[in-house]
């Protein structure tokens, strides 16, 4: 019984267990470099849009394995729509506006072919793809747009000087930063209190007390880490209070809400779920619309980060975000994975990129190593279906 409650839990936090070790190996490799707190800071930054595109990418999946070909595409199509409008000096909120709603209609656009003329996804968002990069260079003609507004950088993560302030007035450390995180602690640690009581008062069962505060100890304690080491940088990037916006609408939405359930049902057993009532077009559709939505948001993340739009922003971005999706847990099948997951795997393409970096490995090399990374991920996936089979 042991030997199998200790092989449930490997199988349960491989990944996790895979982060830790990559981050050590890396650290060992650059000389503890990469986990110098600049490091860190460019670690999140650079990698928001994985961590936002990885998790509309997660949606799709669940519904069956299906993924989303088009992202990097829209990614850069909403953009330059964006840097177009700013540089004929349109107000920024309302270029921003119309990214989002550019990304909503992309997103309405393949869902319908999708859900409803049952094209399938990969065909369909393959032609996305082509069409909306397509779209990008007409739009830019092949040139490149710079991002003049200093207010749309700086709220949405990009340049030097785009942290929270802090409210306390430190100077070489962020008492923000720190005082957030420990509030981010507090709120776990209340969070995962009422969910043990409220499932232990309707009857149903929960993971030991002693596991629980380990898993919370670990958690709190990884917080409050980064917490300080980007307290002592400068602080909060903007960038990451975009990551967690999305994280935690996407966690609620997964797991505290109808569609959530109708997701992993579809994903599960389509026929058995289209039988039972539910309208699986409906599904499908939201899923993709949430994926074109955030394409945009993530499309206004990198043209702020890079402060200019170009033809060419957006290329590999949707393998980061299925390569973010699969590693982090999600089936090859459909039905199964989670937010949580998402930042697993969008943490370890992160370390892996940033840590090969710093050791002046070439990027084609970095491609070769992600490419790996995520057929171990997928072959783990096939490999335990067929254990329980």
């Amino acid at each position: 019984m042991e030997k199998t409650n200790v092989a449930a839990v490997l199988r349960k936090y491989t990944m996790v267990i895979a982060l830790v070790l990559v981050v050590v190996f890396f650290g060992f490799m650059t000389e503890g470099k990469i986990l110098f707190p600049q490091n860190i800071n460019n670690l999140i930054s650079q990698n928001a849009y994985v961590f936002v595109l990885a998790t509309g990418m997660l949606l799709c999946i669940l519904t069956g394995g299906n993924i989303d070909l088009s992202v990097g595409s829209v990614v850069c199509f909403a953009g330059a729509v964006g840097a177009m409008m700013m540089d004929k000096d349109v107000n920024i909120w309302v270029a921003v506006l119309a990214m989002l709603v550019i990304g909503i209609l992309i997103g309405m656009w393949q869902g319908f072919w999708i859900a409803y003329v049952k094209v399938p996804p990969f065909i369909a968002t393959l032609a996305g793809m082509y069409a909306f990069r397509g779209l990008s260079n007409a739009v830019l003609q092949g040139m490149t747009v710079s991002i003049k507004s200093e207010t749309f950088i700086k709220v949405f993560g990009g340049g030097a000087d785009c942290y929270v302030p802090d409210l306390f007035g430190g100077e070489s450390f962020n008492i923000t930063c720190m005082i957030a995180g420990c509030i981010a602690v507090i709120i776990l640690v209340a969070m995962q209190v009422k969910n043990r009581i409220n499932n232990k008062s309707r009857g149903y069962e929960t993971a030991p007390l002693g596991s629980t505060i380990v898993k919370l100890v670990v958690i709190s304690a990884v917080i409050l880490w980064i917490a300080y080491k980007l307290a002592s940088h400068k602080g909060i990037p903007t960038a990451l209070i975009w990551i967690l916006l999305v994280l935690l609408i996407y966690g609620y939405l997964t797991t505290k809400t109808r569609m959530g359930r109708y997701l992993y049902a579809v994903g599960g057993n389509e026929k058995a779920t289209r039988l039972s009532g539910i309208n699986t077009k409906k599904v499908y559709f939201f899923a993709y619309v949430n994926m074109g939505l955030l394409a945009a948001l993530a499309g206004i993340l990198t043209i702020a980060r890079l402060t200019t739009s170009q033809p060419t922003y957006g290329q590999g971005y949707e393998m980061d975000a299925i390569g973010a999706c699969f590693i982090g847990g999600a089936s090859a099948y459909g039905g199964v994975g989670s937010v949580t997951g998402v930042v697993i795997g969008a943490a370890l393409m992160g370390v892996i990129n940033q840590g090969m970096s710093i050791m002046g490995i070439d990027a084609n090399y970095q491609k070769v190593v992600k490419g790996l990374v995520l057929l171990v991920a997928v072959a783990f996936d096939v490999l335990s279906k067929r254990e329980k089979k």
